[in-house]
């Protein structure tokens, strides 16, 4: 297999495990915070991968001892109100390019991850964390609010309420059984579960994960109806795709499937 890389700026490195698999790598020391330049690096990543429709998973890993902690509280401190806005709307940006992203995104959480950083990894489908991640809502700790409307969709109002008005600071374990991430490994570990589990998802049929993604992305904000009609809608499209007899093909034949996305 021939790992490639591609540079997108500073803070943030982008390479190729596969075709089908990329990985994002935050390098901004030694928090791995979102400056404004590294945010810029960021978007331009998702631009270059989202448009390149052999790509199916990502994965999003931080360097060093943090995931990340979200934006850099650094540069807001002499901000005017709409300077701020402007800054809050930016970092929005970075959230909501990963939370809408095409494909599956899988942040597998080697450390720190605080504040703005816990709103970065529940915008990931996926979450998986070292031994040595914990994590921190810590909008109370420095007089701000942050992740109250992401963070109780994902892991429900009881806990959520717990980790946002303590500010404490909680272990992957914590985290594993409140269902904020899905399994916990050994820091050696943490990455080659996020490729094997990268790998799985490629695997399948891309227009069938992407729909599928979109439609849960977006359930909570359904009532039963509009589910139903959606859920009905998109069935009767992916069953007349190509990709869908390829798909029961490779399975009877116990093979990996051969995609076009059509």
């Amino acid at each position: 297999m021939t790992v490639t890389t591609t540079d997108v700026g500073s803070g943030v490195h982008l390479r190729y495990e596969t075709p089908h698999i990329a990985v994002l790598t935050l390098d901004s020391p030694p928090s791995n915070t979102f400056s404004w330049e590294s945010r810029r690096s960021f978007m331009k990543a998702l631009d270059i991968l989202d448009a390149d429709e052999n790509v199916r998973c990502l994965v999003i890993t931080g360097e060093g001892r943090a995931f990340t902690a979200g934006a850099h509280l650094g540069e807001d401190q002499s901000m005017s109100d709409e300077q701020l806005t402007d800054y809050l709307a930016e970092f929005s940006r970075v959230l909501n390019g990963v939370q809408n992203f095409r494909a599956p995104v899988i942040a597998a959480i080697n450390g720190a991850t605080i504040g703005g950083g816990l709103e970065f990894s529940l915008c990931c489908d996926i979450r998986i964390a070292s031994t040595d991640a914990f994590f921190v809502a810590a909008g109370v700790n420095v007089g701000l609010i942050v992740s109250f409307w992401r963070l109780p969709r994902v892991i429900g109002l009881g806990p959520a309420k717990e980790i946002l008005l303590t500010g404490a600071r909680y272990t992957a374990q914590q985290a594993l059984n409140w269902g904020l991430v899905t399994e916990v490994h050994e820091p050696a570990d943490l990455m080659p579960a996020a490729l094997a589990k990268a790998q799985r998802i490629a695997t399948r049929a891309p227009l069938s994960v992407e729909v599928t993604k979109a439609a849960v992305t977006g359930a909570f904000e359904m009532d039963f109806a509009q589910g139903q009609a959606l859920q009905t809608k998109r069935f009767l499209e992916m069953f007349r795709t190509e990709d869908h007899q390829e798909a029961l093909r490779a399975f009877f034949e116990k093979r990996d499937g051969d995609y076009q996305r059509r």
